[in-house]
């Protein structure tokens, strides 16, 4: 099946683009295309025109900011941040997972972007992203906004962007302790991934803070409040044995939906067992972190 007809256009700065868009929905950006192609040749969603970004300079650039923040422009391909020497020396778990999203087909030109813009609840990035406290930065026709992580899905395949918003960059301080990121797959999407990050103090010996994501198991990825609570100024040593304390009822609290990748029950379980595996390996990456 065709998409509908529909205009091209390939403005060369981000105000041209969102004045190309316009606000009434009826325009949509266009970078990888890995999502947004597949949905309008099946006419699940329509156009009237394709803004073209992957012409604008300053989206696509990676790198540590004058604020000790990591910076990845929207329109960075998957297999991009996978393969940058920044993220791989300060955020080895990301490229890992950039380098494990969905086939090789879409890693060479599917957009972190567009990933998050999608709004797909089976996906790796935005787990991992609310995990590192991310913000992303909007340009739209009303100027620039900041939307964290956690805030910006919305529900399943909807987020809080505007139409003639165009998300420029992510932005995230500069982990201060290993990130870890584990999921189990079901095709090519996860059915249940766990990300967490720690904040260690200065000897690398207790935990300051811990943030820990589920996603796939709801509409979008969901905090263990509870499991980051207990790890608070916690030795590392005593981390794996306070999360297993924590973990049942922190597993109670989250929204999980049955869906082809499982029931609710057996998507707990998959949660608890992964964070427990990221903590095994969050212990053993504390020691490359100090180096």
């Amino acid at each position: 099946m065709l998409p509908s007809p529909f205009q091209f256009e390939r403005p060369s700065t981000i105000a041209d683009a969102v004045r190309a868009v316009g606000d009434s929905g009826d325009g949509m950006f266009y970078a990888g295309g890995t999502e947004l192609l597949l949905a309008l040749k099946m006419r699940v969603i329509r156009a009237d025109r394709l803004i073209d970004i992957k012409g604008i300079p300053g989206i696509d650039c990676i790198a540590v900011n004058d604020m000790n923040e990591i910076e990845i422009g929207a329109r960075c391909t998957h297999r991009r941040i996978s393969g940058d020497s920044v993220i791989r020396e300060h955020v080895p778990a990301l490229a890992s997972l950039c380098a494990e999203v969905a086939n090789i087909r879409v890693r060479n030109v599917g957009t972190i972007g567009g990933n998050l813009c999608f709004g797909e609840p089976h996906a790796d990035p935005p787990t991992m992203l609310a995990a590192l406290n991310a913000r992303l930065v909007l340009e739209g026709s009303k100027g620039t906004r900041e939307i964290h992580a956690d805030d910006f899905i919305r529900s399943e395949m909807e987020t809080v962007r505007e139409p003639d918003e165009l998300l420029r960059v992510i932005v995230f301080p500069r982990p201060a302790g290993p990130v870890t990121y584990r999921r189990f797959k079901h095709g090519e999407r996860p059915s249940v991934n766990v990300a967490m990050a720690w904040s260690l103090n200065a000897g690398g010996s207790t935990i300051r803070s811990a943030r820990v994501r589920v996603g796939a198991l709801g509409s979008r990825p969901q905090p263990l409040t509870a499991v980051e609570g207990a790890l608070r100024n916690v030795a590392v040593a005593e981390a794996r044995r306070v999360i297993e304390t924590a973990l049942p009822a922190a597993l109670d609290q989250l929204e999980v939906n049955a869906d082809r990748h499982g029931g609710a029950d057996y998507k707990r379980h998959l949660a608890g067992v992964l964070l427990l595996r990221n903590a095994d390996e969050a212990i053993i990456a504390r020691t490359s972190w100090l180096k």
